[in-house]
């Protein structure tokens, strides 16, 4: 996700630059440490559903200066809102519910945003350290003691679990979770037991920002890795495009890749769930690249060069149109967040967020050679159809009359009948039909971001996302 600004006295609240007039080593609660935290990181609001078990927490919340509460009709939908807001406003987002019914509940919104790599904060409101220990029959338990079962449960669907046994370790923990879930993009756990919210610690550690970086690279092993890449666009004479993926949105190398086109000049295209990352107004830009029922002339652009950089690649089922790629992996190479691969080798430690910028400048060179490669012309046809009987082919290049820059599209998946959501800045449009296959071929205007769940396809999750749109006015601006 994208990296918030660094933490400074300049540009943050009077809450934050409080932190740093503090000199007792106990003088902030264990609950206001979390939410500065969370502020430092962006985060403007938190969603969820109330229960006894986080009710103090909330009220720290209310009082919150800077992180709005979002109260949600069942954690389902908070679970589905913090995932869209993770998405849009490139930072973490902040579900909330209380110990048992209501995390279980939120489970199925955990499990997909983990699955499309969404970094989401599951924050549980849970019985006092004490009663963990005495183990008493409490309401929203299973009856039997065991007060661990919900945090085992949540161990299957997130990255890393914290569940704070006291206020001592409380840093450490909420930092490690927090520092896990922005920079590997995957929804982490936080148990907060009800007497710790309140409990006193030293807010010195607040001096530090989190570090969301890739981990420092052996800079032979990247500089190595380098010339190898280099040598493959040579030997393929320029002759190379680029297809650029969902992880490259995920680990927030938009930027990198949109500077590495321009420089470079190379033939751009995308899949299903990269659409985006790319400006679809670039002239180097192609279109979508949907292996077997790919437009026929980005099929046999990207199938017959000689080399495809495939950035963040996510080879999905329906993303890659049931395994139909015909690109032979001895003419790729692709770039991973945390990895890259050539052809058969893999090369651990060289991601992609550190990897491009010096990948931009030694190709840079190829420009000339490169822009002289043909793009197919990415454009929107709506058909003059002589029947009354509104097709798909007339329906969906129509639809994309009506979107404009900066406009938030939110695509839905179902079994038969499926939705699209646009949202504007100020209305709300819904359309029925098949969306997240006709929308690939739908050209986006600039600063336009497309949302699917493509991967999980959970029903209904488009629905309970958009709540992170209607309750933050400013998240599409």
């Amino acid at each position: 996700m994208a990296t918030p600004e660094a933490f400074s006295l300049n540009n943050h609240s009077r809450f934050q630059r409080a932190i740093f007039n503090f000199k007792d080593e106990h003088d902030i609660t264990v609950g206001d440490y979390l939410l500065t935290r969370l502020e430092q990181l962006g985060v403007t609001h938190m969603f969820g559903v109330p229960g006894d078990y986080n009710l103090g927490f909330l009220d720290l919340v209310e009082d919150h200066p800077a992180i709005e509460w979002v109260g949600n009709c069942n954690e389902l939908n908070a679970s589905y809102a913090a995932d869209g807001y993770a998405r849009i406003k490139n930072t973490v987002g902040v579900v909330l519910t209380t110990f048992g019914v209501g995390e279980l509940s939120a489970i199925n919104g955990i499990a997909g945003a983990f699955s499309e790599m969404v970094p989401v904060l599951n924050l549980v409101g849970v019985p006092s350290t004490v009663q963990q220990i005495s183990k008493p029959l409490l309401h929203h338990t299973l009856g039997d003691g065991r007060f661990d079962a919900y945090n085992l449960a949540a161990q299957q669907f997130t990255y890393s679990q914290a569940f704070l046994r006291n206020k001592e370790h409380a840093p450490d923990e909420i930092d490690r979770v927090l520092t896990d879930c922005i920079t590997k993009a995957r929804p982490v756990y936080l148990a907060l037991p009800t007497d710790l919210v309140s409990a006193k610690i030293s807010s010195r550690r607040l001096r530090i920002p989190l570090n969301r970086n890739p981990p420092a690279e052996d800079p032979r092993l990247q500089s190595s890795v380098l010339d190898l890449v280099v040598k493959h666009f040579q030997e393929a004479e320029g002759d190379a495009v680029v297809l650029v993926d969902a992880c490259a949105i995920r680990y927030d190398v938009k930027d990198e890749l949109n500077k590495f086109i321009k420089k470079t000049g190379f033939p751009v295209f995308s899949t299903p769930m990269g659409k985006t990352a790319i400006d679809e107004n670039l002239e180097r830009y192609g279109g979508v690249y949907f292996g077997s029922i790919s437009r026929p002339e980005i099929k046999e652009k990207v199938e017959s060069a000689k080399l495809v950089l495939s950035v963040g690649p996510l080879k999905t089922d329906l993303n890659t149109a049931n395994f139909s790629y015909n690109i032979p992996v001895e003419r790729t190479i692709e770039l991973h967040f945390d990895h890259t691969k050539i052809q058969y080798a893999v090369f651990p430690g060289v991601g992609m967020k550190n990897f491009i910028p010096k990948l931009t400048e030694r190709l840079k060179s190829f420009h000339a050679a490169a822009s002289m490669l043909s793009v197919p012309k990415f454009f929107n046809f709506v058909p003059h159809e002589k029947t009354e009987i509104i097709t798909h082919d007339f329906f969906w290049p129509r639809v994309g009359e009506f979107f404009r820059p900066k406009d938030i599209i939110v695509t839905e998946t179902s079994m038969w009948r499926v939705t699209l959501s646009v949202y504007y800045l100020y209305d709300l449009f819904a359309y029925q039909g098949s969306p997240n296959f006709a929308i690939p071929d739908i050209p986006l205007p600039e600063g336009s971001i497309l949302v699917s769940q493509l991967l999980w396809g959970s029903i209904g999750w488009s629905v309970g996302m958009q709540v992170s749109f209607s309750s933050t006015p400013s998240i599409g601006s």
